[in-house]
């Protein structure tokens, strides 16, 4: 069945409908990963989006029980070349379009995406619109521009209530923002007796649980909407070594006195190369993010950038000069990418324990 995507600009793609039938907006970005896709889809920090794939054959090794990045996808849409019907993987259990038709999910195939890709360089990201093809080109666009795309995906996609993922070693509180599974994966790995908050949890509901260390996720969005999450990290600074991911970063940078800003058309890949500036070493990262910190403003705060982009020069990393926190842009527990960032949790590890031993705290 034919179907259409019509961008706020009045460009109109058409393709072959895949996966659910229902009409959809949202803003369209796109991902240049060439494998990954089952993760993709399952990162919260895409809601309220429709991602590209630039990467032409998507779901040629199916979907797996294992590679899901949350219990439920939070993509709006879904744009590809070409959705393979015929997976050949040994953990393949399901197709893509199967996947996406049972999550109410819609796709659209046969598209483009190498002109839309340049077009949302050029452009930058825009709204769009997945809908049938008796919509026409002015009454999508015309509603495109009064539409208000959602500013509360922080809230959607972070848990609802605290739990545990208990362990041996070092406590963690981890602020789920839209965290993907992955962080978890590893502080386990560490055997970080980890509990999970929500976004919304105060300086004294973490300070109150006696954490180690506390890590700040990933997440969708603009980081100005989560203002509850700055007034709590700038009251457990100093008090408890601080890691943060991706919107963790730029949230951080906020609390510290930085300021953030909307990128043209961000950052969504697995091959993004980032500097090390101390060492001159450089990391091919996964990456996802819409939002940046801006590098003026850090000039009257207390932070040191640590990372940078090579691409385009943005900031990757940041350092506190005077209490143990440390962030990055990018994701060190990749899923999908490379892992060559994963040392930043041993890291954190180390930071947590040279913590306790300046204040005489018997290692756990």
């Amino acid at each position: 069945m034919k179907r259409q995507l019509i961008l706020e600009d009045g460009t109109r793609f058409v393709g072959e409908a895949f996966g659910s039938e229902r009409q959809t907006i949202g803003e369209v970005v796109f991902n240049t990963g060439m494998t990954g896709y089952q993760e993709i889809l399952t990162d919260p920090s895409y809601c309220g989006q429709i991602v590209t794939m630039t990467y032409p054959l998507i779901g040629n090794y199916g979907i797996n029980r294992d590679d899901f990045e949350s219990i439920e996808p939070h993509v709006f849409g879904f744009i590809v070349k070409e959705a393979c019907a015929s997976p050949s993987n040994w953990r393949s259990e399901l197709t893509i379009d199967e996947y996406l038709r049972i999550k109410n999910i819609p796709g659209l195939a046969g598209v483009d995406t190498r002109k839309l890709t340049r077009i949302i360089r050029q452009y930058g990201t825009l709204k769009g619109m997945i809908c049938d093809m008796d919509v026409s080109v002015s009454e999508a666009v015309a509603y495109l521009k009064e539409a208000e795309l959602a500013r509360d995906q922080v809230k959607r996609v972070s848990t609802k209530s605290p739990y545990a993922s208990p362990g041996r070693g070092h406590r963690v509180v981890l602020i789920d923002f839209g965290m993907k599974h992955g962080i978890l994966r590893e502080l386990n790995k560490r055997h970080c007796d980890v509990i999970v908050l929500p976004y919304n949890a105060t300086a004294e509901d973490v300070l109150q649980l006696h954490p180690d260390g506390v890590m700040l996720s990933n997440g969708p969005g603009d980081p100005k909407d989560v203002p509850e999450a700055i007034d709590m990290i700038q009251n457990i600074l100093g008090h408890v070594p601080l890691f943060g991911i991706c919107l963790g970063h730029q949230l951080f940078a906020l609390a510290c006195g930085a300021n953030t800003e909307k990128m043209k058309f961000g950052h969504r890949g697995s091959n993004h190369p980032v500097k090390h500036i101390e060492t001159g070493k450089v990391a091919i990262t996964s990456q996802n993010h819409g939002y940046t910190v801006t590098e003026q403003s850090l000039v009257h705060t207390r932070l040191e950038v640590t990372h940078i982009a090579l691409n385009d020069g943005t900031i990757e990393g940041l350092r506190h000069k005077d209490v143990p926190a440390f962030t990055v842009q990018y994701h060190p527990e990749a899923s999908p990418g490379p892992e060559d960032a994963n040392h930043l949790f041993d890291d954190f590890i180390a930071m947590i324990e040279q913590f306790k031993k300046e204040r005489g705290v018997v290692h756990a």
